[in-house]
């Protein structure tokens, strides 16, 4: 990622990633890193983990969990389901020893309070706006990975006449977000328990099915996608919104973060996700079979670019970087060790203390009607 352009950094990419031998960050680094001579602080210039690439998701102001069964799940436990080459988030081989299935996706970065803060800074405003303008007030919406529910509020707040549905596969973020609902005196709005690939609502049930940082998440989105289209109402929205790790920019350059970003990709692939989902989303909407004639395709950003926008974004990933399932599953997967996790750490700890600190995260979105 960079601030500054130059032949690498405007180069394609090529986004079916040839299969290439991981690396322990730890071993690599000799004490530092690998060289990034010349390609800034981009992350297109770096070499590319195995199989193919999701915050959370990439994290900001937004809603998201893993809906798919079982929580954050435990590191090591995995997802898998990926198959090469069909456009539905195929990736590396699984972590030896792991079974991964749909039951056993584990949550890259679970639910540690890192985590959450990303969440609860998420409201409709700045991470559904390409849906607001459609939404009438006596709509009903299903908001799959709703976490701690910060934008499912906001929307039931806005369909007033409406109601507002919920679903998340953590028990724990579930109870937060019926906390939220009840601090705000929001009587239009439940909470569930559920599964990303089997929600538990009938046929043609919602005028509006949304997902925010969901996809990259999961194995097979394009059968999470749908069953969103099931629930739907014939000629309602599905709308989702996931963030581009690939895409990912920054100033000044950083050898830290173009190291932290590669080994992101190295993790999520490891365990079946797809990291660069925002530029796969309407790929993936026309392969769960809708009509490609009502698929509307867009991009937004978040940037953090102020002191308290540094402070808040690259404290809560020097967090992740060795408090969070992350962390845990950087090294259970034998891809970092503690002492390289430290140093991504203090990477962003001084990207944050930069007065010329820049971070643009690029969001793919999609809007479609059932």
């Amino acid at each position: 990622m960079t601030g500054s352009a130059n032949e690498h950094d405007i180069a394609r990419i090529d986004t079916a990633r040839t299969d290439a031998p991981s690396h322990k960050l730890g071993d690599t680094f000799g004490g530092r890193f690998p060289s990034n001579e010349g390609n800034g602080g981009s992350a297109r210039d770096r070499s590319k983990p195995a199989g193919t690439d999701p915050i959370d998701a990439v994290d900001a102001p937004s809603s998201l969990s893993s809906l798919t069964g079982n929580g954050p799940g435990s590191s090591g436990s995995g997802n898998g389901d990926g198959q090469d080459g069909d456009g539905q988030g195929s990736h590396d081989t699984p972590v030896a020893g792991t079974d991964l299935t749909k039951e056993s996706e584990s949550y890259t970065h679970g639910h540690h309070e890192s985590v959450l803060r990303s969440h609860r800074r998420r409201t409709a405003a700045n991470s559904a706006a390409f849906l607001l303008p459609h939404l009438l007030s006596d709509m009903t919406l299903l908001d799959v990975g709703c976490g701690p529910g910060t934008v499912t509020v906001d929307f039931a707040e806005r369909l007033t006449q409406g109601s507002v549905v919920g679903v998340d596969a953590s028990d724990d973020v579930l109870e937060s977000a019926r906390g939220l609902a009840d601090a705000h005196g929001t009587k239009n709005i439940t909470f569930e328990h559920a599964n990303a690939y089997e929600l538990p609502f009938e046929d043609d049930s919602f005028d509006v099915v949304f997902a925010h940082q969901l996809l990259q998440h999961l194995s097979d989105p394009v059968a999470a996608l749908r069953e969103m289209k099931r629930v739907a109402k014939p000629g309602g929205f599905v709308a989702v919104r996931d963030a581009d790790y690939e895409a990912m920019t920054w100033y000044p350059e950083s050898a830290e973060l173009t190291e932290w970003n590669m080994l992101y990709h190295e993790v999520t692939h490891t365990y079946g996700f797809e990291p660069d989902a925002g530029r796969r989303l309407a790929s993936w909407v026309r392969d769960a079979g809708f009509d490609p004639a009502t698929i509307e395709p867009g991009a937004s950003v978040w940037c953090y670019a102020t002191p308290d926008d540094r402070t808040w974004w690259g404290g809560l990933w020097a967090e992740r970087c060795t408090e969070s399932n992350f962390a845990v599953q950087a090294k259970d997967s034998a891809l970092a060790d503690d002492v390289a996790l430290e140093q991504l750490a203090q990477g962003w700890r001084e990207w944050a203390a930069a007065p010329d600190g820049w971070f643009a995260v690029l969001n793919g979105e999609v809007l479609a009607r059932a």
